[in-house]
């Protein structure tokens, strides 16, 4: 029986192959080109014996005739199977670029800018025409020359002995020869409640001035509160009504020190007795140290504050205070804002030397009242008090002589009097000692006299009426050994040059036009042509001094000695 025309398991097989290829080139999902050799056996219908035997895992024994061959590789065409991602990626894709923006660029070219050259001749030289000798009449001039040969020379020879320009330099600055009023300077809330100004202080550099105002008339003490005010005069936009600076204080201000070295600190003394330190450069809160009310404390108003160099240390300073209560105090700044009492001295009637006749003092009244101060520009432990005996003292800070007093103090206290000179007719309000003579000082009181002392004997050298009411300040000038200034009751300010007169002012200055008195007055020992001073009206004004005020003149020095001598004698 021949082998049917197609066998139902050799179909199988074959399809099976084919779908086994399509399955590989689907997981590869088209992505490339692909060429396939497809390896087919072909099947006749004799060949179902071997096919049946290769099922079976045999193989045909033997080949003849009528019986199929074995399976055998075949090479088709090339089948390709065109990818489609490259087409879908393209259609998405989108095409960008960027640029910059257009730089604009130029051209530009620099040419030097023309010069020309420029000469300058002079004028041609044309020779002097001299008179020839024949013009001259040489016999007669040969004379006068032998005739006045003698007399030249021997004036020649005195003025080369002679001493009369010795120390003389000349000054090329300008010329002031009148005094003028710079400022005119109030605190107007201070004015408006009729305050006075009682002490002017210039600071270490010269530029800035300070005022106390307070009442040195009757008044109701207790209550007053009163102001200290600041200007800079080197300021630009100066205002004359504004102060730079302005603390209140409750209770009237007697007396101002500006600090040596501190530009900011000052000092200022009570009527309550208490005496304070300020920095002017923190208004809003300018209290440093106060004394504070202990029994250290002055227990009558403090007339005068002044600052001293400690002992050994030249940048270190106490303050010392007057008042009248007879004592004399040094205080010392410590941390806590307290002044601390270091020193103390007492005045006490019963130890003052007797060398000239005192009044008798009351019974029971042992204090001597100071009222002012002044120290010694030679020797720094020696110091003039002022008093309300009107008589001055000579004193030392080296005194060891306990003071016969009962004050209550933490510090034992001394007597520092060494001499005592002829009275003044009533209370001393100022004194001020020679910046240029050691034993020289000027005292002003309410007998409208100013006293010249020396240090070496009681009676005064001369003495100066310059009002018929009281003088309240007096100060030797900064510059001019000669020269001082005098502060009246009647509204003057007088400078005196002794050189020219000592007896008459120089110059006498109206500060108030009602008569108003004025009560203190400072030279300015940096800008030496400057004076402040203040009045009863709350007003300071600034007087610029003309240069004959200012200029030391020769030999000015030895005219003081010679004065000093010639009056003592």
């Amino acid at each position: 029986m021949a082998p049917p025309a197609s066998h139902p398991w050799s179909c199988a097989l074959e399809a099976r192959r084919r779908q086994s290829c399509r399955s590989a080139l689907a997981r590869l999902g088209g992505a490339v080109s692909m060429a396939t050799r497809v390896r087919c056996g072909r099947f006749s219908p004799a060949r179902s014996p071997g096919t049946e035997a290769l099922a079976t895992g045999g193989a045909a024994s033997r080949e003849g005739p009528g019986r199929p061959g074995p399976l055998q590789d075949e090479t088709l065409g090339v089948v390709s199977v065109p990818s489609q991602w490259r087409s879908i990626q393209g259609i998405r894709g989108e095409t960008k670029s960027c640029q910059t923006a257009s730089i604009a660029t130029a051209e530009a070219a620099a040419q030097a800018r023309e010069h020309a050259d420029a000469e300058v001749q002079t004028e041609p030289p044309v020779p002097l025409s001299m008179p020839t000798a024949s013009q001259q009449d040489s016999p007669r001039l040969a004379a006068f020359l032998r005739r006045v040969e003698g007399m030249v020379i021997r004036e020649l020879n005195k003025n080369r002995q002679s001493h009369a320009f010795d120390g003389f330099e000349v000054n090329w600055t300008e010329q002031h020869q009148t005094v003028s009023c710079l400022h005119t300077l109030g605190y107007p809330p201070a004015q408006g409640q009729g305050l006075h100004v009682t002490s002017i202080s210039w600071n270490t550099t010269g530029s800035v001035v300070a005022c106390a105002y307070g009442r040195l008339d009757d008044g109701d003490w207790s209550t007053l509160k009163s102001f200290v005010c600041t200007w800079n005069l080197d300021r630009r936009g100066l205002n004359p009504r504004q102060p730079a600076a302005v603390v209140e204080v409750p209770s009237a201000v007697m007396c101002l020190a500006f600090h040596p070295s501190q530009p900011a600190h000052i000092a200022g003394g009570l009527y309550s007795g208490e005496v304070l330190v300020w920095d002017m450069s923190r208004p809003e809160d300018s209290l440093l140290w106060r004394t504070g009310l202990t029994d250290d404390t002055h227990t009558d108003p403090v007339y005068q504050v002044v600052w001293l160099p400690v002992s050994g240390h030249s940048h270190r300073f106490q303050l010392l205070s007057v008042a009248t209560d007879g004592r004399v105090l040094l205080w010392q700044g410590v941390g806590t804002g307290l002044l601390q009492l270091t020193e103390g001295f007492a005045l006490v009637a019963q130890q003052l030397p007797r060398n000239t006749k005192l009044k008798k003092p009351t019974r029971g009244e042992t204090e001597v009242g100071v009222t002012a101060v002044a120290f010694n520009s030679f020797d720094p432990s020696l110091f003039v008090l002022g008093t309300e005996g009107g008589f001055p003292l000579k004193c030392s800070l080296a005194a060891e002589e306990a003071a016969l007093t009962r004050v209550p103090s933490s510090v034992p206290l001394r007597a520092p009097t060494q001499f005592t000179f002829s009275p003044h007719g009533g209370p001393i309000y100022s004194v001020s000692c020679s910046p240029f003579h050691r034993n020289l000082f000027l005292s002003a009181g309410t007998d409208g006299h100013v006293h010249l002392y020396s240090m070496l004997q009681a009676q005064p050298l001369t003495s100066l009426q310059l009002s018929h009411k009281y003088l309240f300040a007096v100060r030797w000038s900064p510059v001019r050994p000669l020269v001082f200034a005098a502060a009246s009751g009647e509204g003057d300010v007088q400078l005196f040059d002794l050189q020219k007169s000592s007896q008459k002012p120089t110059v006498s200055i109206k500060q108030t036009q009602d008569e108003s008195p004025v009560y203190c007055l400072e030279f300015n020992s940096q800008q030496t042509q400057l004076l402040a001073a203040g009045d009863a009206k709350g007003v300071v004004k600034i007087w610029q001094l003309s240069t004959e005020f200012t200029e030391q003149k020769p030999r000015e020095t030895e005219d003081l000695d010679h004065l000093a001598v010639a009056v003592a004698t």
